[in-house]
């Protein structure tokens, strides 16, 4: 008697992936603490049980240590197959892993010195480990958090620069941002009022000479403007960045409940790529304009001030270099800011012919805001000397309190060093 079975065939439980839909891809680096969240990632998402892998190695993938993964290799579609496959390797037993017991080295000696054994791979595990938009998606975490710190740094570092330049408050006024109430701008503008001149926190150096101009330059004027769109540019992104680390996101799905096992297209990064192309051109522009009032702070025919803040010039050159590295950050920001979104390039024998470069844009945007960092650190160097040369007028009490904390670590560092 003969029978005849029929086999569901499953995307990933009983073919292979791609055009290869038969064996599981074996194939620079993120640091431990970008591979913690990657993982730490990964597992959010296959633990809300649309995945298809078991309790077992789920539990397994929490008690684990952290896979070499590099940073490089991703189209982000179908997600970040390429470091997703590095990170399932380790926890395989296979390639390097890192703790802090052992450091880097083979993965079958770190899982050994803390007791665990690699995972042993059931069906539909293999794929459900490798697709998803993980590691554009911890990047872009980590750019998110870093922009919203620099945003709100950027806010008391340009309120310095405008009191030692002897600007004026007033374009700060509640008034004038009523009548155009975006959020971020009118944040920020709240921001400068309470650092600058006020009845509650009177500055010296503002009550010393009266404002004798029309109005400031846009660098100063236009603050609110320019950081607060900054400012919605990071919320908007912080929002589907929340979304997307809480989404089931690789392929196929399985829904329990219903019975069924559904190809779909989450594993696709175009909702974070375009996210953090916007945040690399919405953040970069607080070091564009930074970099200008870093230019107002150094030039004497600008700001009443020493040129470069150093009294006698010659051999100390003061804030000259300093202001060259700003204006070079910012210049090799113009070219990152290029969105990578608007690629796409055809893989996997075009079966996947259309991809995203999230993973590009997560780690440009990095990149980005770490240069945006630099430069308002600059601009707060530079913004603290010309202070010394207003002495000894004091200004706003908020605003002298940035000016001690710089000093203590100033100081802190000069005698770690000697």
């Amino acid at each position: 008697m003969c029978f005849h079975v029929s086999v569901l065939v499953v995307y990933g439980v009983n073919t292979g992936f791609g055009k290869f839909a038969g064996t599981v891809v074996r194939k620079d680096q993120l640091n431990p603490e970008r591979t913690r969240m990657l993982l730490a990632l990964r597992i959010n998402t296959l633990a809300k049980g649309h995945s298809g892998v078991s309790l077992e190695t789920l539990q397994k993938m929490v008690a684990s240590c952290l896979s070499w993964v590099p940073e490089k290799g991703t189209v982000g579609a179908s997600g970040d197959l390429s470091p997703l496959a590095h990170l399932a390797l380790g926890l395989m037993g296979e390639g390097r892993m890192w703790s802090p017991l052992t450091g880097w080295t083979e993965s079958s000696t770190v899982l050994e010195a803390h007791g665990l054994t690699p995972i042993s791979l059931k069906p539909k595990e293999g794929i459900a480990l490798i697709n998803g938009t993980q590691m554009m998606s911890a990047l872009g975490a980590e750019a998110v958090e870093r922009a919203e710190a620099v945003a709100r740094q950027a806010d008391v570092i340009a309120a310095l620069t405008l009191e030692v330049l002897r600007g004026t408050n007033k374009a700060f006024d509640k008034d004038v941002h009523a009548v155009r109430p975006h959020p971020g701008q009118t944040v920020v503008a709240q921001h400068f009022r309470s650092l600058l001149h006020s009845d509650i926190f009177p500055s010296e150096i503002a009550e010393d000479k009266p404002y004798d101009r029309v109005q400031d330059a846009y660098t100063l004027r236009c603050c609110p403007q320019v950081h607060g769109v900054a400012v919605d540019t990071i919320a908007f992104v912080k929002k589907i960045l929340n979304t997307e680390l809480n989404s089931g996101t690789d392929n196929p799905l399985v829904f329990a409940e219903r019975g069924v096992t559904l190809s779909g297209g989450n594993f696709h990064g175009e909702y974070p790529a375009k996210a953090l192309d916007f945040l690399s051109i919405g953040v970069h522009e607080l070091a564009s304009i930074s970099e200008r009032r870093i230019e107002r702070l150094c030039n004497p025919s600008l700001s009443e001030l020493p040129a470069f803040l150093v009294k006698d010039g010659g051999l100390n050159s003061g804030f000259m270099v300093a202001h060259c590295t700003a204006a070079a950050l910012v210049s090799e920001n113009k070219a990152l800011c290029h969105p990578a979104s608007v690629d796409s390039i055809s893989t996997s024998a075009a079966t996947e012919d259309h991809v995203s470069m999230g993973g590009w844009a997560a780690r440009k945007a990095l990149r980005v805001v770490e240069h945006v960092e630099q430069v308002l650190a600059i601009e707060l160097l530079a913004a603290c000397q010309a202070l010394e040369f207003h002495r000894p007028l004091r200004t706003t009490a908020p605003l002298e309190k940035v000016y001690e904390l710089l000093l203590k670590i100033f100081i802190k560092s000069v005698h770690a060093t000697h």
